[in-house]
C-alpha cells in the first residue's frame, strides 16, 4: 500500500512538474479569445452582416495574430510583453469585427 501511494504521488509530481515547465509557451486566454473571434466571424457571415470582402479581411487578421503567437512562442516561451502584444493586437481584432459587423453593409443575397 506504501508503495502505490509513493508512485502515485511521484506521478502527480511529475504531472505537476511538466505543466508548470509547460505553463510559459502559452495562454489559454490568448486562445480562448481568438476562438471567440472565429466564431464572431463566422455568425457574421451566416446573418449577412459580414460580406465575403469583410469577412477574407478579418481572417487575414486573424492569420496574422496566429503566426505572431507562433513566432513569439518559437523559443519556447511566451513573455510577458509578448503576451501583452497578443492582447493588444486581439482587441483591435475584436474592435475591427464589432465595427465591420455594425457598419450596416450586407451581403449580396441576404
Amino acid at each position: 500500500m506504501k508503495r502505490f501511494a509513493i508512485a502515485t504521488m511521484m506521478v502527480a509530481m511529475t504531472i505537476a512538474t511538466v505543466s508548470i515547465a509547460n505553463a510559459g509557451d502559452r495562454d489559454p486566454r490568448v486562445n480562448a479569445r481568438q476562438h471567440n473571434q472565429q466564431e464572431r466571424i463566422r455568425e457574421g457571415v451566416r446573418s449577412g452582416e459580414l460580406t465575403g470582402h469583410e469577412a477574407r479581411k478579418l481572417e487575414r487578421e486573424e492569420r496574422g495574430i496566429r503566426k505572431e503567437e507562433r513566432q513569439d512562442k518559437a523559443d519556447g516561451q511566451l513573455t510577458a510583453a509578448e503576451r501583452k502584444d497578443l492582447h493588444q493586437d486581439l482587441n483591435k481584432a475584436s474592435r475591427d469585427v464589432y465595427q465591420q459587423k455594425h457598419d450596416a453593409q450586407e451581403r449580396k443575397g441576404t
